[in-house]
């Protein structure tokens, strides 16, 4: 029996359900303003189906990518920014190598050793890398943290050298805010890893259409991981 595609059960051509998952993920637009630009298109959708379709399949396209993906730098910065979820103060660990690669996101309800141990937990089993510096700011947990994870790393602590991160974490701030808001810490996840997603896409971290001209680059790449999903 083949595989079952993960389109199956929407009404909705491949193409319309990728290019509207693209649109979300690559501008500073609502799931209404997706919604009016379809239905200028012809493609008359709701809102809410929009949404579900970036949460399902926003994770489908990174992981389809995932093998063209190119290995992150030896220096790693990691910062933690914020966010609000329904109204509550929720935490983004980021990761971004020194090429301005987003290594991993991870919304965290507190801020603490636990997450900061899941932040790199999580990079080092999907990359299967290692750094062999990590720039952090001053907080107390990250040193017991990468003596237990990572101790052949440097870890480098000094004023201003995270500014790489903190000036990328006004991208997702950017992106973030024409939403009606983040109403879960899963819906929000996965919001915040697809921008990084698009991001290294943009900045040319993923072996995809790299011949293509730079504004089709995301339609020519988005139109072949939807053949793979």
């Amino acid at each position: 029996m083949p595989p079952r595609s993960a389109f199956a059960g929407f009404r909705f051509p491949t193409e319309v359900i990728v290019v509207a998952v693209r649109w979300y993920l690559r501008f500073n637009l609502s799931y209404r303003d997706v919604e009016e630009l379809l239905a200028e298109r012809g493609v008359v959708v709701d809102h809410v189906t929009v949404y579900r379709w970036v949460q399902r399949f926003t994770p489908l396209l990174a992981d389809a990518a995932r093998f063209s993906r190119h290995s992150p730098g030896d220096r790693w910065h990691v910062d933690q920014t914020y966010v609000k979820v329904n109204g509550v103060r929720r935490y983004v660990y980021r990761a971004v190598d020194q090429y301005g690669q987003v290594i991993d996101v991870l919304v965290s309800a507190r801020r603490d050793a636990g997450a900061a141990r899941r932040v790199f937990r999580r990079a080092l089993s999907t990359l299967k890398v290692k750094p062999s510096e990590v720039v952090t700011d001053a907080a107390a947990v990250y040193p017991a943290v990468l003596d237990e994870l990572i101790p052949s790393a440097w870890h480098h602590v000094e004023q201003y050298a995270n500014n790489p991160i903190e000036a990328d974490h006004s991208q997702l701030k950017h992106r973030l805010r024409p939403m009606r808001g983040l109403r879960t810490d899963k819906t929000a996840q996965v919001v915040i890893a697809g921008h990084a997603f698009t991001q290294n896409l943009r900045r040319g971290h993923y072996e995809l259409a790299i011949d293509a001209p730079p504004a089709t680059r995301m339609s020519v790449t988005f139109a072949a991981l939807a053949l793979a999903i």
